[in-house]
């Protein structure tokens, strides 16, 4: 049937839970109604469902999906195609709309019903009973009034009766004339506000009503978010109580998909010898296939563009990938064994206040989220500064990637340094501290791990920072991050812009990529937890050797382990040589590509590659957590010790910013107040630099702006951006403490 019928028939694949996942049922649209049957033969007998569409509300989630919600009931459909997709989403909002009219149609026509409460009534009798009030007055009054314009009338006739002169006779005519006018329309007002009393009385019983409908919808609203939450909670428990699921069958899907599940839709009402249908998902771009190392040789006849590696190439006793295996690990375990400086290992404890975040974010939708005023309660104890600075924490990948002797080796090495930055993230909801212009931030770790960095906040609106890393180990890092972040209501998207260059001093290799989307979920309902998704391309400009990273964003549906990061280091020609995998919370395997060949063609036309690889290495793995965490911001080892006071540093530091010195104490509402202080204090220095530009202009005089401290502007032959790069002085200035050239910002 066409979708402008009144009845309109389907596949569509329905969600049930998450170990049937999407099962293939016969849906059938008739007098507003949508049922659904496991198969055709059931309709003489058996529905397993029905929703009615005049109080639904139908949403689309991407290309095949609809959500069709009333009240407690949800159903999560998912067509073939986006085409059939569009047929069933016409003819439901079609069929919603008559059956609202129908509706409509039928509250019109029964006039008999009572208001729902007492209180309702009485307001509605109060009501009418003073609009009759009044209308008996404007009756009397009319009474009155054509009394008096009669008589009024009469004495005008009586008066042009008498002999007077032509010109007063004109006269009284036209007052006698006036006189009918206003009789005339002050019958005509009492008669509008008769007519007025009858149609209040006619349509009273039909307000009553459709108040009656919100304020039941309201209520429903309400019962329905409570009992969101209260299965949010259950699965939270259930979750972290219960043991992994194995996946023994194949219409089982993943269920291992950490805090971030909620219940979809109603519990399946279906017996187990249902016939389960694959939900329809976006299929990889290659498949790998783990070659035995003793028996990998084939005949390049059977394969299509075929490309063979060496085992000899992957010795596991001389290769960096085995020193990797083996130490990444460990070497977090043993740093603190003899180290030049005790770090401490923890900070006092987050205190537990309460705010509500709506009443903040409610009227900040759209806006940038560095123009928005943020209590400390949003926040950690660290500024963005520190954030970037936290990308060092694996360091001695980078340490290892310099004893690569093959560039496309040492790639490996330098991609799972850019996963490898995220994990500090999975469990870190909260806003740092948005930095001061001019405010600085050193992490002087050359006599334990060999290398120092610098950070300074060169830019305020746009926020921007500029980062330097110097490595006494092979390597050099540098960065500069400009931050755009949106608040969209329910999530808030976070993009780093700018170019991330890594340079290895023996063999020049130069690397640079860029960092893909956070995306903050469940802002106003639920808990928050945080995704990456993107793509990241990592080029050698000396090699041409390339890295393409794919992050996958989670998805309910996915049967894919979540935060899944895939990807192949290719060569100049383009071959590939290791194919990447792993998880950008967890560790980075990489496995070498002994053959390659064009596999199947995918429904969508794209040929899929086939790898044989050999075993996967792992180049990283996430060090634990330690212990009291989830009370310290979930702040990792690195964390910990990135706002410790230290001294020799310079007055712009971080550490000595005041406001996120109170938070990390605890003392949260000192901790506001000096943040307002200190941002008070900002916008006056920028509106007295706005007037000496105003200034230089009216005097035809050139306005440099703003000054970076430590980095200098210069065009980036790279990329071919304009960016901060390090021009010099700190470290000199620390050794002899001079700091006269910083500004006072605290």
């Amino acid at each position: 049937a066409a979708p402008g019928s009144d009845t309109y028939k389907g596949w569509l694949f329905k969600w049930t839970n998450y170990l049937k996942g999407y099962q293939r049922r016969w849906f059938v649209l008739s007098n507003g109604l949508l049922s659904y049957y496991r198969t055709q033969a059931e309709m003489a007998h058996t529905c397993r469902g029905t929703i009615n569409l005049s109080t639904a509300h139908i949403d689309t989630e991407d290309s095949c999906n609809i959500v069709l919600s009333n009240g407690g009931r949800t159903y999560h459909l998912k067509a073939n195609s986006e085409v059939e997709r569009q047929r069933w989403v016409t003819a439901l909002e079609l069929a919603k709309a008559k059956a609202i009219r129908m509706r409509n149609n039928q509250s019109d026509d029964s006039g008999d019903e009572e208001p729902a409460s007492q209180s309702d009534k009485g307001e509605l009798h109060g009501a009418l009973k003073t609009l009759s009030s009044k209308l008996e007055d404007l009756s009397t009054c009319n009474e009155l009034i054509a009394k008096h314009g009669a008589a009024l009338q009469r004495s005008l006739s009586e008066l042009e009766n008498l002999k007077l002169p032509a010109e007063s006779g004109e006269k009284l005519k036209a007052v006698n004339e006036r006189a009918t006018l206003f009789r005339i329309t002050s019958n005509a007002m009492i008669n509008a506000c008769r007519d007025f009393l009858d149609l209040a009385e006619t349509h009273s019983r039909k307000w009553q009503r459709a108040l009656q409908y919100e304020r039941e919808q309201r209520i429903r609203l309400e019962e329905t978010i409570e009992q969101l939450a209260k299965q949010h909670n259950s699965l939270e428990r259930a979750c972290r109580g219960a043991p992994g699921l194995s996946s023994g069958g194949a219409g089982i899907a993943n269920t291992a998909k950490g805090d971030v599940q909620s219940a979809k839709g109603e519990a399946s009402d279906e017996d187990e010898e249902t016939e389960y249908f694959d939900a329809m998902e976006d299929a990889p771009a290659f498949i790998t296939v783990t070659a035995d190392p003793k028996h990998h040789r084939r005949s390049g006849s059977n394969l299509s563009g075929a490309s063979e590696g060496h085992p000899e190439d992957w010795n596991l006793e001389d290769s960096v990938f085995d020193s990797s295996n083996q130490t990444s690990y460990n070497e977090s375990t043993c740093k603190d064994l003899l180290p030049k400086k005790r770090r401490r290992t923890r900070i006092p404890d987050k205190p537990n206040y309460s705010l509500n975040l709506w009443s903040i974010m409610k009227n900040c939708i759209g806006k940038e989220l560095s123009k928005i005023p943020m209590p400390v309660n949003f926040n950690e104890p660290l500024s963005m500064l520190q954030r970037l600075t936290e990308d060092l924490e694996y360091h001695e990948l980078l340490d290892k990637a310099v004893k690569c002797e093959s560039s496309t080796e040492q790639m490996c090495f330098v991609a799972a340094f850019s996963v490898s930055s995220y994990s500090t993230t999975v469990h870190r909801t909260a806003k740092p501290f948005n930095p001061l212009l001019g405010e600085t931030y050193e992490l002087d770790r050359l006599d334990e791990f060999g290398f120092r960095s610098l950070c300074e906040q060169v830019s305020h609106h746009p926020p921007a920072a500029a980062h330097h890393v110097y490595s006494k180990r092979g390597w050099t890092l540098w960065q500069e991050i400009t931050i755009a972040s949106k608040f969209r209501g329910k999530y808030l998207s976070i993009m780093p812009l700018g170019a991330i260059h890594l340079e290895f001093h023996s063999s020049g290799n130069h690397y640079v990529w860029r960092k893909v989307t956070s995306t903050v979920h469940n802002i106003i309902v639920g808990k928050l937890w945080i995704d990456q998704s993107g793509e990241i391309e990592i080029v050698n400009h000396k090699s041409k050797d390339k890295c393409q990273l794919k992050f996958t964003p989670y998805s309910y549906f996915s049967r894919d382990v979540p935060r899944k990061v895939t990807g192949v280091v290719t060569d100049a020609d383009g071959k590939a040589h290791y194919v990447m995998s792993g998880t950008w919370d967890e560790k980075m395997e990489c496995s070498k590509i002994v053959q390659s060949s064009h596999g199947s063609t995918s429904s969508e036309g794209k040929q899929k590659t086939v790898y044989q690889t050999l075993s996967p290495k792992v180049l990283w793995k996430k060090y634990p957590l330690p212990e009291n965490a989830e009370n310290m911001y979930f702040f990792s080892d690195l964390a910990l010790t990135l706002n410790e006071p230290e001294e020799r540093v310079a007055p712009t530091d971080s550490r000595l910013r005041p406001d996120q010195r109170l938070m990390e104490s605890g003392r949260w509402d000192e901790a506001n107040v000096e943040k307002q202080r200190l941002e008070e204090k900002q916008r006056a220095v920028r509106r007295r630099r706005e007037a000496e530009a105003v200034e230089a202009l009216e005097e035809g005089e050139d306005y440099e702006g703003y000054i970076p401290l430590w980095f200098e502007r210069k065009v980036d032959p790279m990329t071919g951006e304009l960016i901060c790069v390090y021009k010099g002085g700190y470290w000199e200035a620390k050794d002899k403490q001079d700091w006269s050239i910083c500004p006072d910002i605290f």
